[in-house]
């Protein structure tokens, strides 16, 4: 019996996918009914005793999935029947009893706290009795979920979580195995949802606990997913962020406030620059997104940076880029000039133009591009030099 349910005040409930678990199953809804009633099981296709199981639990909300279709889809079918049922929350845990429900409160204090988010179960994996591979597997989501949102949490994995159903309710999803908690989250960090961790316990009894992670086939899924998420992340939602953080800032402020007001010392902010123009006037036309935002990730350089002056090669500028491309190369080769029939008006004729002169224009943008990053680098550096001793004589 509950003496007082503790989702109330979050409007929130439980959402327990399971899959033949039934030697820890029990136990899991017994704890969970402690602390409230709002409870869904989705049996997803369970062989074992879990339907006789279910049964014993009259008053909770029961969801039952013929076959067996992953983790992914059975959470999907339990986040549909709470939105049905108007929750704001569902508190997702695991049926083989590796999560405590004791810590079901401590989910509803974090969004009482410090309001809406979606909260992830942390597990300090550092602490005796934790599995190898679901430590290695731990920091290998948290790295690629570092990358793909720029949001550093110390445990991603962890199937204790709450979710804002009401925020997510617009995003879509595709993935229906173990893979889905990687989409989701990432997703709804995309959409400017909170992702914080909430301390937790954790237990892995190899006598109960049964688990249904296929070591190849779902590292593959995740791998896969990973790998297109990062593609995404670099050509879709990277330069997105940066296009919103110009337009509501504007050239000017952006210029006094992520450039000369950053807390990067001026080498690395020169650097950035350098590699932005370098970037930008490279013939890797469609590509230069990618790949500035790559290389200053790589060199740990300043991102909105390096991609703010990468788009140094702007519609007006791309005819005279391309002529001083063409000269500079045929000047470094020892060749007659190669723009001197370039036509400016007829943009269609760029391509086929290059292509004749495609080693004078690949050579010329590379030698152009080394020389124009060292000016602008070198700039860079004494303006923000200057600056930095202007401001500490202010200071002092």
């Amino acid at each position: 019996m509950v003496n007082a349910d503790v989702l109330i005040a979050i409007n929130a409930c439980v959402i327990i996918p399971t899959y033949n678990n039934a030697k820890t199953l029990s136990k899991v809804i017994d704890g969970v009914l402690a602390y409230t009633s709002r409870l869904i099981v989705v049996n997803d296709g369970s062989t074992d005793g879990t339907d006789e199981i279910l049964s014993r639990y009259p008053t909770l909300t029961r969801i039952d999935i013929q076959n067996n279709r992953g983790k992914g889809n059975a959470l999907r079918e339990g986040f549909r029947e709470a939105l049905a049922q108007r929750f704001d929350h569902a508190i997702t845990l695991d049926s083989d009893g590796q999560h405590f429900p004791d810590d079901i409160p401590a989910f509803v204090r974090e969004i009482e706290q410090n309001g809406m988010a979606l909260l992830i179960g942390d597990r300090n994996m550092n602490q005796e009795g934790i599995p190898g591979k679901s430590s290695f597997g731990n920091r290998f989501s948290n790295f690629w979920f570092r990358f793909e949102t720029g949001i550093t949490l110390s445990d991603t994995q962890s199937g204790f979580r709450l979710y804002p159903l009401k925020r997510m309710r617009d995003i879509r999803l595709y993935t229906t195995k173990f893979e889905f908690e990687i989409e989701v989250i990432v997703k709804a960090a995309w959409r400017g949802i909170p992702i914080r961790n909430v301390p937790i316990r954790v237990l892995y009894d190899p006598h109960e606990r049964v688990s249904h992670f296929r070591p190849f086939r779902d590292f593959t899924r995740i791998s896969i997913l990973n790998t297109w998420l990062v593609l995404v992340t670099l050509l879709y939602i990277r330069p997105r962020d940066y296009f919103r953080t110009f337009r509501e800032k504007g050239f000017k402020r952006f210029f006094f406030e992520d450039l000369l007001h950053s807390e990067d010392p001026p080498l690395k902010k020169s650097l950035s620059v350098a590699l932005g123009v370098l970037i930008g006037l490279s013939p890797f036309w469609g590509f230069q997104t990618i790949i500035v935002l790559f290389l200053a990730w790589i060199f740990r350089l300043n991102k909105l940076i390096a991609f703010a002056f990468s788009n140094v090669s702007i519609p007006p500028l791309i005819p005279f880029i391309v002529y001083a491309c063409l000269e500079t190369g045929a000047f470094v080769l020892g060749q007659s000039s190669a723009a001197s029939s370039f036509n400016w008006r007829q943009f269609d004729t760029y391509r086929p133009y290059i292509q004749q002169h495609l080693t004078e224009y690949v050579v010329g943008s590379f030698v152009l591009g080394i020389f124009a990053a060292t000016v602008a680098g070198m700039l860079a550096y004494l303006l923000l030099n200057i600056r930095s001793g202007r401001n500490v004589q202010k200071t002092t």
